[in-house]
């Protein structure tokens, strides 16, 4: 895919992170508080400093993408099709065209992300020699069949996946927030766009480059800026009123197909994993329970596909157990074998600006054991913040600090919910200046 390569990958992050390049003074002072540093910067300065999509052609089979998404380190892939022959999730047309002649290339027509894949693997199958018995009365699931379905099969298989946004590169970073404060986890954004004044998400666009942008990207501009950003970093969780306190969970040894299964139906990415028995309906309420591991897409993504008749049948703590060791051999599949399209030999995983959540989608840090990353109701947005960038997730379970109930759930901060205060606490503060300059 062809990229625009004014500066090095390094060069773009600080730039993109740090407001330098092409940011006059003047542009610094017109930034009057929270509301006005949200407004002045664009969606495409903290685009640039991405790595190129990685993406599967859409004949790939399922298999081909969950080594796409190992190989990759990325929480979802793009699925490109012939122009011209498909719908686009949540009716999008977005295509990538030629930069010389504007003559449409590819179309991108959805995401899907290992949640997606082991929903699919996940449903009930037939029996057969060769199949993964889940050890709880269900048939059980013949995986190679499964696995080598075409990844457009499983489009839209989760929430998330139903429809694909793209950002015009000219939206501020608080229009960006309003649209990632209503659950969109990533959209794709233009380095330029064919669109005339159009500032907002949409479903159509056509440019020769594009990259993602994710809400673990804003996190970390709000992280590196902020002295810019006032009094709403000190201020607490509770006060804010940022988490929610509707938590499911699952117990410690319910099996990892289980849990697939159930938290496709109630639309969750992840689960809490707390120290409780196994509950007849899986997924129970986690509040006033020791939560003692969380259980992620992320979890599912490092998961080798040669393991996985195996794992799926395994609770979701030895599950996490064998993920932890493999990713601390830090091995993954070639990309060759994976038959997709990659990072360039040389890319710079962006570490500074992202990581998507996460999908150049969403770049993670290299392999290593994850520790649980939680908070309290006293904790401030700054804290929240710091340890979600600092540790790369995209949820902070908010437990008891001490005493007999310390470690107990009591909640969950998201950075949807993050991006939401900040947002509203923003517009807030622009109407309090607003009334005393009319007053």
């Amino acid at each position: 895919m062809a990229q625009l390569r004014a500066f090095s990958d390094e060069q773009q992050q600080q730039e993109a992170l740090h407001g330098h390049g092409g940011v006059t003074n003047s542009n610094k002072k017109a930034r009057a508080g929270l509301c006005g540093v949200l407004r002045e910067r664009k969606v495409v300065e903290l685009a640039r400093g991405k790595r190129r999509l990685v993406e599967v052609p859409y004949t790939a089979t399922l298999a081909n993408a969950a080594n796409a998404l190992l190989a990759g380190r990325v929480s979802a892939v793009t699925v490109a099709a012939p122009p011209g022959h498909w719908i686009g999730a949540g009716g999008s047309l977005i295509v990538e065209s030629d930069p010389a002649t504007g003559a449409a290339r590819k179309h991108y027509i959805g995401m899907v992300n290992m949640l997606d894949i082991l929903t699919h693997i996940a449903e009930t199958g037939h029996d057969d020699d060769d199949a993964v018995d889940d050890g709880g009365g269900s048939p059980p699931v013949d995986l190679d069949r499964r696995m080598s379905v075409p990844v457009s099969s499983v489009i839209g298989h989760s929430l998330e996946g139903l429809t694909l946004w793209t950002l015009h590169p000219n939206t501020s970073l608080l229009d960006c927030m309003e649209t990632f404060s209503k659950g969109v986890h990533r959209a794709l954004v233009p380095l330029e766009s064919s669109a005339d004044n159009v500032v907002a998400v949409e479903l159509v666009e056509s440019a020769p480059v594009y990259r993602m942008l994710t809400q673990m990207d804003v996190v970390r501009f709000l992280r590196a800026h902020g002295a810019e950003l006032g009094g709403v970093l000190s201020r607490t969780v509770r006060e804010l009123g940022a988490a929610s306190e509707a938590v499911l969970a699952v117990a410690r040894r319910t099996k990892v197909i289980e849990a697939i299964r159930t938290m496709r139906a109630a639309s969750l990415t992840a689960v809490p994993v707390v120290d409780a028995p196994i509950d007849a309906y899986i997924l129970q309420d986690g509040r006033g329970k020791k939560v003692v591991e969380t259980f992620s897409a992320t979890d599912l993504r490092d998961c080798p596909v040669a393991q996985l008749r195996s794992w799926l049948g395994a609770s979701v703590t030895e599950f996490k157990d064998k993920v932890a060791e493999y990713r601390r051999e830090g091995s993954k599949p070639l990309d060759a074998a994976a038959g997709v399209q990659s990072p360039d030999e040389g890319d710079t995983i962006n570490t500074a600006v992202d990581a998507g959540t996460g999908t150049g989608n969403e770049e993670e840090k290299p392999p290593r054991t994850r520790e649980m990353v939680t908070c309290s109701f006293e904790s401030t947005l700054g804290e929240v913040i710091e340890k979600a960038a600092a540790s790369h997730v995209h949820r902070l379970w908010v437990v008891d600090g001490e005493g007999e109930k310390e470690g107990m759930l009591r909640g969950v901060v998201s950075l949807t919910d993050v991006l939401r205060v900040v947002r509203e606490a923003a517009l807030g503060e622009d109407r309090e200046l607003h009334d005393i300059v009319s007053s």
